[in-house]
């Protein structure tokens, strides 16, 4: 995306947005793709209130440039039906009146077909807009496109997520698709550790470098970071048994007062989509029900599961910062929705080097979400985007196997409430060293 990027800084002209088009018809092909094993009443479900109903996702994201470009910038656009202005409005205030998220489910109507037709109408919209589009609205269009784009690819992977949550309620764990890459599963060799020498580190996005971050990467910094070792891999299913198999779920010494009323308040007995048959572990994949990978990394546990893990080994969650020394000299190469396996596999250790860093797992670290020093909010509504959230979460790095190759960059901050398990989360350890 850095090129296009490149182009609205410096060449906002109707050959960039005729570039940018393409971009556009290749992203809203692939959340076509990501649907199309869907039957008509998957799109329904709402498993739980943080899932939202694919039929609303693949609606939303048409909203986003419906809202944000059509309407302010192309005279000629006709609403196809006012009311999903307020149905598919996710959490914008400044721009209306969202409808609540807990109730996504119970939109019958549109139906599935009324959606798809929202889609097609606002893609030829947004083609006759970008094939001939005014000039003196082009940089600020293409600015709303360049975020807009990966915007729908956030939705890709939060479908992929959601998709797998509605099924895995199922008892007949049906699979999403029975047709995915199949991985060489290599044996973990033990864990090994990296050192970090002290030093100050500059953290965050560049913008003077260009290419395309979110307003949460934004505002470069100078950040002291301690010595510190962090370890060659995240911890694997293997591990973490060990660690349940240890009385992990039982015992509240290594959890933080919060996650252990979550654990009894919950019933947590093993990560989220682990179910034990006659004495051996099986986990619900968007493949179906299969035996648990040891030596895969684990996914779909919470922060508090995480953080109670590493006080377990003697160890901690690396910060945000110590994750990004690490990230910014590692290849962003991973197992990521491209390669088409979309559950976490195990690799081979990179000698020297950490391993899965990109890819696999989304990492939790042991920092809150909070803005870095200089932060700030896009105007207007999309201002919204971000900054509102910087309450209450914790912060994940480097994607995952269902996050898109091209979405990802080492200053990328996901973030989600320490309770949260739905994602394809997981985490590797860090320890301090003496100076």
């Amino acid at each position: 995306m850095s090129s296009a990027h490149d182009a609205v800084i410096d060449r906002p002209d109707s050959l960039h947005a005729k570039e940018w088009l393409r971009a556009y018809q290749r992203v809203r092909a692939a959340t076509e793709a990501i649907c199309a094993p869907l039957h008509k009443e998957d799109y329904m479900v709402q498993s739980m209130a943080d899932v939202s109903p694919p039929k609303w996702h693949i609606a939303h994201v048409t909203w986003f440039f419906e809202a944000f470009i059509l309407k302010p910038f192309y005279a000629a656009y006709q609403i196809l039906d006012p009311a999903y202005d307020h149905l598919f409005n996710s959490y914008y205030e400044t721009h209306g009146v969202p409808f609540p998220r807990a109730e996504r489910g119970t939109l019958s109507r549109p139906t599935v077909d009324d959606v798809y037709r929202y889609r097609a109408h606002v893609d030829l919209a947004m083609q006759a807009l970008l094939t001939d589009p005014p000039q003196e609205h082009l940089p600020e269009i293409l600015r709303r496109l360049e975020l807009g784009l990966p915007h729908e690819q956030q939705h890709q992977e939060l479908l992929l997520m959601d998709i797998k949550h509605i099924l895995a309620q199922n008892p007949l764990c049906p699979a999403y698709r029975d047709d995915l890459a199949t991985a060489h599963a290599p044996e973990v060799k033990a864990l090994g550790w990296l050192a970090y020498p002290a030093g100050i580190q500059h953290i965050g996005h560049d913008a003077s470098a260009g290419g395309f971050a979110y307003d949460n990467e934004m505002g470069r910094h100078r950040q002291f970071v301690e010595v510190f070792e962090i370890a060659d891999r995240p911890v694997t299913n293997g591990e973490f048994l060990a660690f349940m198999q240890a009385g992990g779920y039982t015992t509240p010494e290594h959890w933080l007062a919060d996650g252990w009323a979550t654990v009894k308040a919950e019933g947590w007995q093993a990560p989220l989509y682990w179910v034990e048959r006659d004495g051996v572990w099986h986990h619900y994949t968007l493949g179906g029900l299969v035996l648990v990978d040891m030596n895969a990394p684990v996914c779909h546990v919470s922060f508090y599961e995480a953080d109670a893990y590493a006080q377990w080994a003697g160890a901690r969650l690396p910060t945000e910062a110590e994750w990004e020394v690490v990230a910014q000299d590692t290849p962003l190469t991973g197992n990521f929705v491209d390669q088409d396996h979309l559950q976490p596999v195990a690799a081979e250790r990179a000698e020297g080097m950490p391993s899965q860093m990109f890819g696999d797992v989304w990492e939790w670290t042991g920092s809150a979400y909070r803005p870095y020093p200089g932060f700030r909010k896009l105007p207007g509504s999309l201002g919204e985007y971000n900054g509102k959230f910087m309450s209450g979460q914790m912060v994940l790095r480097g994607g995952c196997c269902a996050t898109p190759a091209d979405h990802i960059r080492a200053t990328y901050r996901n973030f989600f409430p320490p309770q949260a398990r739905w994602a394809f989360s997981g985490f590797r350890l860090a320890r301090d060293t003496d100076a």
